[in-house]
């Protein structure tokens, strides 16, 4: 790792593992996070970056009458084509990556934070020095999901379903953070490795 770039931590897990919250903590003990679910809502907003390679794959009717994108129609219209679902990951994807390249390069901190819900998924644990994993079962992940997104639990379920396994994930990564526990010892956690990572990388 070159003295001047900033040590990259990915920081990765299912719905309701307690990512953001995770994120938020890493922030104030002093890393630098960037958020790749943020950075994407910027690239589908009224201007963005990934805006006119939308209309052109998919046309006017996943947008509203003031041209802003009707996220629930696109999210419908994808929702079981596989086809337009790889398109459009295919325009968003690599519009992310480079944001977070920037971020990394533009980063002031020892630590910057890849905050990334699809991080194997998109491949993007490449960027990464090393990666962490929040991690809970499912019952929790239900119960936290169902109260966050008012979804009933076989809706929640489904969801969960539709992700990377919380084993696959798990064990690509190189730290696992139990999330199950109350938050002051997940923060308690999270503390230690961060202040054992800054140790580590002088």
């Amino acid at each position: 790792m070159p003295a001047n770039r900033s040590y990259v931590v990915g920081l990765t897990g299912g719905t309701g593992c307690g990512k953001s919250e995770a994120a938020r903590y890493l922030r104030s003990l002093g890393a630098q996070v960037a958020d790749a679910d943020a950075i994407s809502r910027a690239l589908t907003a009224p201007g963005g970056a990934a805006i006119p390679e939308i209309r052109r794959l998919f046309g006017a009717g996943v947008f509203l009458e003031d041209g802003s994108l009707n996220r629930r129609a696109l999210g419908e219209r994808i929702f079981q084509n596989t086809e337009e679902k790889a398109a459009l990951e295919g325009v968003i994807h690599p519009l992310v990556r480079s944001a977070l390249v920037a971020a990394v390069d533009a980063s002031p901190a020892r630590v910057t934070v890849l905050d990334v819900p699809l991080l194997f998924e998109t491949g993007m644990e490449r960027l990464c020095d090393e990666v962490w994993t929040m991690s809970a079962d499912e019952e929790t992940q239900v119960a936290r999901v169902c109260a966050r997104d008012g979804l009933s639990a076989a809706q929640a379920r489904a969801r969960i379903a539709g992700q990377m396994s919380m084993a696959e994930r798990n064990a690509r990564a190189d730290r696992v953070i139990d999330s199950r526990r109350p938050i002051e010892q997940t923060r308690a956690d999270l503390r230690l490795y961060y202040e054992q990572l800054l140790e580590r990388i002088g």
